[in-house]
């Protein structure tokens, strides 16, 4: 850890964050890196999952976590949406699906036409999440996310399925607030637009 580091963490309330503290010691002890891997890996491959299939979204967690960790050094509390590590974490995570982003619309259209369906017996936030993971993904929306340009839906899946706020969408996604407003914006326009008016992405609609 830099003395530069190190004031921030004594006077930066961003800084003061347990992530940040845990990202910053882990550069001059690498052991404490393992704290952000037991936190976050669940979450990341659910995330990769939803995207990419259950396989590949293990190997892509374990990627991220890799590319994390060597550039870990690169990690800045400063700036706009500075200091947030699982914004950094998703942000790598999305970089990486961009890099397999054939094999997300392959996958797309594969649910689409097998017609897979999600599962009726979840509800809540759980069934938004369950409507957009692997395996219970509704033709429908499989052919919605397909058809959706890239950018529009990273920030429609890290809303719906990271459950991320905008904040934390520009964080990882480094583009302004306003600009994650209007990407989510037109992907939600275009999902209604193939259910009839309704949105399966949206969490505070619960099981409509």
């Amino acid at each position: 850890m830099t003395a530069l580091d190190a004031h921030r963490l004594r006077h930066d309330p961003v800084s003061s964050d347990p992530d940040v503290t845990t990202l910053l010691g882990s550069r001059a002890d690498p052991d404490l890196f393992a704290v952000l891997f037991d936190r976050y890996f669940a979450e990341l491959r659910h995330y990769a999952a939803s995207r990419l299939g259950g396989e590949r979204g293990d190997d892509l967690a374990a990627e991220t976590f890799l590319v994390a960790f060597r550039t870990r050094d690169r990690f800045r509390t400063d700036g706009p949406g500075g200091g947030n590590v699982r914004a950094w974490l998703y942000g790598i995570a999305t970089n990486l699906i961009h890099r397999q982003r054939r094999d997300e619309q392959r996958r797309y259209r594969a649910l689409a036409r097998a017609g897979a369906v999600a599962d009726r017996g979840t509800s809540g936030d759980d069934a938004t999440v369950a409507r957009v993971t692997a395996g219970a993904l509704q033709p429908a929306l499989a052919r919605a996310l397909a058809a959706l340009p890239a950018r529009d839906r990273d920030v429609l899946l890290l809303t719906a399925v990271a459950q991320l706020d905008y904040a934390e969408v520009s964080a990882a996604l480094g583009v302004p607030p306003g600009t994650v407003g209007s990407r989510l914006t037109r992907a939600r326009r275009a999902v209604r637009a193939a259910f009839g008016g309704d949105d399966p992405t949206r969490i505070d609609e619960g099981t409509s």
